[in-house]
């Protein structure tokens, strides 16, 4: 008997952290000692009081049945406290903030709320793939906004095809941004408030990197512009903040129609998540300064010392105070693949090759912090010799 994927499935590339991994696997399983730069999962466990509050948690019967797609009243007071705390933003927890299963499912499947077939979504170009990947699975249309360096990564929304803004029913951004480490202001926030008003377009910021930045230069919520509520939501992660990634939780916030409609669609496909993680969840989020304080003590010193080597090996970076990234360029005479592939089979180390996230990606590659100190420093080693 014959299978038959969708076509939706079948024109889709190979989800680039999927690839990496089999990469990583393959060699590793011929004894091969691979140092991984590519994928942003933080070696550095999950703070011990988040555990012990998801230990307490699990051991309540009443912690056992289904738990609500619209989330725990407990977690969503929790986030709504720490968007207060964290950013001076006021949010009711009622209507304007829902679970998710990760951000990673709330960004994928907010073009299924929003994203009839041929819809456009306006998509940064280098980007987080899921934008993407969502948009396509939904039946809509990519129209890539380019980031540039010499614009310090900030979309031009100048430069989009008036025509398409006004057919676009989506648009997502993410500062703190990945793959390229940019931040932005509040006042940059404002002109997409402005642009998104005038083109009647949802924002959908991506904000996993808010609790990951070195100084005290703090980044900024999206819902810190003017009007913002008015045309968008923020999806945040404790992945990174929290070193949660494998326990899926995460959030969405702003808009209470937008939140709504996620809502109704997410009561149709999913059961919600677990209650006991949503009660270690609200821990994180009540203690953040806390647990998010030694992280960025570790991920400086790793910056740091990252920087340092690619001065030496005469490699150029994007710099910047923030996220779990290095955004570099590649040597000359090198594409991003190119490069990528000498350092995997002369060095056995993977980075990310910047084209994976978009055409705009083509000449960079990107490095991830999250590997113990030791191994960090013998991989850039590894790479320097290489060359």
């Amino acid at each position: 008997m014959k299978f038959e994927e969708s076509r939706r499935l079948r024109e889709l590339p190979p989800y680039l952290f999927a690839e990496i991994d089999r990469i990583i696997r393959k060699k590793r399983s011929r004894g091969i000692d691979v140092i991984s730069l590519g994928i942003g999962d933080p070696d550095i466990p999950t703070p011990e009081g988040i555990v012990r509050k998801l230990q307490k948690a699990a051991e309540n019967p009443e912690n056992h049945r289904y738990p609500s797609s619209y989330g725990l009243d407990y977690f969503k007071e929790a986030v709504a406290e720490y968007y207060m705390k964290r950013f001076k933003i006021k949010l009711d927890p009622e209507t304007e903030i829902i679970s998710l299963i990760g951000a990673k499912e709330g960004i994928a499947n907010i073009s299924y709320v929003f994203i009839d077939e041929g819809d456009y979504a306006l998509i940064p170009d280098p980007s987080y793939p899921v934008y993407s990947i969502g948009t396509v699975f939904a039946g809509g249309r990519i129209y890539s906004m380019p980031l540039k360096e010499e614009n310090n990564y900030l979309i031009d929304l100048d430069g989009i095809d008036k025509k398409i803004a006004r057919k676009a029913k989506l648009m997502h951004i993410n500062y703190p941004n990945n793959p390229t480490s940019a931040v932005c202001s509040s006042d940059f926030f404002e002109i997409i408030v402005s642009f998104a008003e005038k083109n009647n377009i949802i924002v959908c910021h991506d904000n996993a990197y808010a609790d990951t930045y070195f100084g005290s230069s703090k980044p900024c919520s999206f819902l810190n512009a003017d009007g913002a509520k008015d045309v968008g939501i923020e999806f945040y992660s404790l992945s990174k903040t929290f070193n949660m990634t494998g326990w899926r939780i995460g959030c969405a916030v702003g808009n209470k129609e937008i939140i709504s409609s996620l809502g109704k669609y997410k009561t149709n496909v999913d059961s919600g998540v677990f209650n006991a993680i949503q009660y270690a969840a609200a821990e994180a989020f009540k203690n953040y300064e806390k647990y998010s304080r030694n992280n960025n003590i570790i991920y400086k010193k790793r910056r740091d010392m990252t920087a340092s080597i690619l001065d030496n090996i005469g490699i150029d970076y994007y710099t910047s105070n923030a996220t779990i990234y290095i955004w570099a360029k590649v040597p000359e005479g090198y594409t991003s693949r190119s490069f990528a592939e000498l350092v995997l089979n002369k060095a056995d180390v993977v980075v990310t090759p910047g084209s994976s996230y978009g055409k705009q990606g083509e000449g960079y590659f990107r490095i991830s912090l999250t590997i113990e100190d030791a191994r960090l420093e013998e991989a850039l080693k590894r790479i320097k010799d290489s060359l």
